[in-house]
């Protein structure tokens, strides 16, 4: 039995295409795949992520807990509302789940993982609290009479439209730099997302979620499915769990080595495997020059050695074909590579891992 969020009935009343995603039961568009992903870079879409669960974090030692738990610092974390992403690894250095750690007081934090992931990573905060016998209470809020749902609103009139149909949350969200969140009475707005747009994402309780769906439709921002979000966070170079990296992926061979903390003295889970290992891959873009299409786990043929695709797509922004994709290290932004499609061998290019952000190219 799929998992539903709750506006599965709303996608469906619109017609979407529902699929297996992860276990969850997901729009993958709603007719067009090409019209939403323009929609976001160039008007406004909006997505349902309450599959994602947000996890609530309380109690004295929230601090050690998570200096421990992610291979981020969040020393970094001194503002109420900052937002911080980082990686909870292994021991073997391999990614547990990439998450998004909101920092509310010294003793309350909310961290949001995602849906395909946690259970697990349920599993692993807790065992570690046990053994490193902290003061943290660990709430997910995705079921239940306090489950939150999660709708995501982006694109370059995001913020406006966001206000047309909720003005209280105007003043305390109109001055928020990237990567901070507010809360405002039972909302939680945050200045993140997975587009490569502005926009927010916004935490809800679960009860009223149809009802701001329905009026952010009637306002003009468009339902847009998982097709639109993963060509657009390609573009936008951002990772997905379980193509990206996994737990065989060391965060240092998936582009992450910016959201590991590694040269002051804080001991982090994984840690010392990293160290050990150092980066062995690089995590670099494909442009294809020849025709065809880019995707995961397509062999890339360089002078330093074979590479994998790891996330390939047509780009609706470019009309081209992208790829993000693990490489030898010395491989080089410009140089030009093969890509063994069915047999063929194609030319590509190598970029620097973004494509497209605010509604242009950038590469």
């Amino acid at each position: 039995m799929l998992k539903k969020t709750v506006l599965n009935s709303a996608h469906r009343a619109l017609g979407a295409r529902m699929v297996d995603f992860g276990g969850w039961d997901m729009p993958v568009n709603y007719g067009s795949q090409i019209e939403e992903h323009h929609a976001v870079r160039k008007d406004c879409g909006m997505f349902d992520v309450s599959h994602m669960c947000p996890v609530d974090l309380t109690g004295a030692e929230c601090r050690p807990f998570l200096s421990r738990l992610v291979a981020n610092d969040v020393a970094k974390l001194t503002v109420p509302g900052k937002a911080l992403y980082s990686a909870m690894l292994n021991e073997a250095g391999g990614v547990i789940d990439d998450l998004i750690i909101y920092f509310l007081s010294d003793t309350r934090f909310r961290i949001v993982v995602n849906a395909g992931t946690a259970d697990k990573d349920l599993a692993w905060m807790r065992a570690r609290a046990a053994e490193w016998q902290l003061d943290v209470t660990i709430t997910p809020r995705r079921d239940g009479a306090n489950a939150l749902a999660i709708i995501a609103v982006q694109g370059p009139n995001a913020r406006a439209r966001v206000w047309q149909v909720l003005p209280q949350l105007k003043a305390a969200s109109e001055g928020l730099k990237p990567f901070f969140a507010a809360e405002v009475d039972r909302y939680f707005i945050a200045s993140t997302g997975y587009t490569g747009e502005d926009g927010f994402e916004i935490m809800l309780p679960a009860t009223e979620a149809e009802a701001i769906w329905q009026q952010l439709k009637d306002a003009g921002v468009a339902p847009c499915g998982l097709g639109a979000r993963d060509t657009l966070r390609l573009e936008a170079g951002m990772n997905l769990y379980g193509q990206d990296m996994d737990e065989s992926v060391s965060p240092l061979d998936a582009g992450l080595a910016w959201t590991v903390a590694m040269k002051d003295a804080r001991d982090f889970v994984g840690k010392s495997a990293l160290t050990a290992a150092g980066q062995q891959k690089a995590f670099l873009g494909l442009v294809l020059l020849d025709k065809g299409v880019l995707r995961g786990h397509q062999q890339v043929i360089t002078k330093q050695g074979n590479g994998e695709i790891t996330s390939g797509s047509f780009s609706p922004t470019l009309q081209q074909s992208i790829a993000l994709a693990r490489l030898p290290l010395g491989v080089a932004i410009g140089d030009e590579v093969e890509v063994d499609i069915r047999g063929k061998l194609l030319k590509a290019k190598v970029t620097k891992p973004v494509f497209a952000r605010n509604g242009k190219a950038v590469i």
